[in-house]
This record gives structure tokens, C-alpha cells and sequence, in this order.
């Protein structure tokens, strides 16, 4: 089997991109999954994502709901348990 033959049938792969908007300077941006992080702890007051704001600098943490969190882990960002599963 040759590359070409291997991938024959697959498309174009459109890079995931998400956004978020900063409560600081206020703005809307495109974010990678490599500039979210996304914790999820033990209750919904535990469970957030965070990145830090492209334009001022801010560190932005927002909670994150079982939608957000099905979202953000199928796309690739990183992800912290803050608590044990055993």
C-alpha cells in the first residue's frame, strides 16, 4: 500500500479553532487548542478552562460546563484532573 493509496479517500483537515472572548481589554479571539487549558475538578465549581488574553496579557479563567468540557477534550486542548478517579 502506498501513501497516496492510503490516504486516497480522506479530505481536507480544517485545523480546530476556538473562540473566547477577554473580560479585561474585552476583545473576541481565534484560539488554538494549544493556547486553551482545561481543568476539571471534582464539581462544576472546580471545572474551568483558562488562556492567557493575545492582546493584554491577561491570565482569563472561565468556567466550563459538560458541553464545554465534551468540546475542548475532542479538540485536542490539554487537559488536568484535579481530582482522583479511583
Amino acid at each position: 500500500m502506498t501513501v497516496a493509496s492510503a490516504f486516497a479517500g480522506m479530505r481536507r483537515v480544517v485545523p480546530v479553532v476556538y473562540r473566547a472572548a477577554c473580560p479585561d481589554c474585552r476583545n473576541c479571539y481565534e484560539l488554538s487548542p494549544g493556547a486553551l487549558r482545561l481543568a476539571i475538578g471534582a464539581s462544576s465549581r472546580t471545572t474551568f478552562y483558562s488562556f492567557t488574553c493575545p492582546e493584554c496579557g491577561a491570565a482569563v479563567r472561565k468556567p466550563a460546563g459538560e458541553r464545554i468540557v465534551e468540546l475542548l477534550t475532542g479538540g485536542g486542548v490539554s487537559t488536568l484532573r484535579l481530582y482522583s478517579t479511583v
